[in-house]
Parts: C-alpha cells; structure tokens; sequence
C-alpha cells in the first residue's frame, strides 16, 4: 500500500495511529517533532503525512507551511491530526495547506477512510 508519515509527541496517539495504519497494510513512519518530520519527508518521500498540530517547538502548523513552500515535499498531501476541534479550527488548519482534517479523539473507521480518501486522489 502506502508509506505515510506520521508527525506526532504523544506516545499513545502515535501508537494508535501506527496500529491502525499497519493493521490497513501500509508502511508507517515516525517522528516526535517537526523538524525530524520535515527530514523524513524529504528524505522518504511518503505517499501522505499525518501531522500533529499542537507540537513542541514548531508546530504543525508551520511545519505544513514549510512542506508546501518546499518544491521536494509540496505534492504530498498533509491531514491534520488534532485535538483543535472547536468552531473554526477546521478552515484555520486547512488554509495552512493541509489537504485534510482529522479531529482526536479519532474513530478509527473515519482515521482510516479518511486516509483512504486522500490516498485515492493523489
């Protein structure tokens, strides 16, 4: 299937999403903070990254900017992974340049159709 990297601090969200990911047949990166993130991506090329927002040092946010200003990383789609759920957040996140949106605590049927999805247009 597909290699998709995973940018995410918490442990049990990571361990989660990497589960489920595995579990769906695809090969799992991982990165605790934003900048080993960035390396990964240019240096793995993923089919799609899931990024946490709310990380230490530089957050998703940022982060996202920066793979989508970078010619080596602006195609791979970006899902926002996130406990930032409130009214807003969504639109705020997605005019970042994320490509979607995945809010925690997250269903494990939406997780992965929403990976499904994101995988089938790219």
């Amino acid at each position: 299937m597909a290699k998709i990297l995973i940018i995410e601090d918490n442990a049990a969200s990571m361990k989660l999403a990497t589960f489920l990911l595995e579990l769906a047949g695809h090969a799992v990166l991982g990165a605790t903070d934003a900048e080993a993130g960035l390396a990964l991506a240019r240096n793995e090329q993923p089919s799609l990254i899931l990024m946490d927002i709310q990380l230490p040092g530089m957050d998703g946010l940022e982060a996202t900017v920066l793979l989508k200003q970078d010619d080596a990383t602006r195609a791979i789609p970006v899902i926002a992974l996130t406990a930032l759920a409130m009214k807003g957040d969504e639109d705020r996140i997605r005019a970042t340049g994320c490509n979607g949106y995945i809010a925690k605590p997250m269903g494990h049927q939406k997780f992965l159709a929403t990976i499904a999805a994101e995988l089938s247009r790219s």
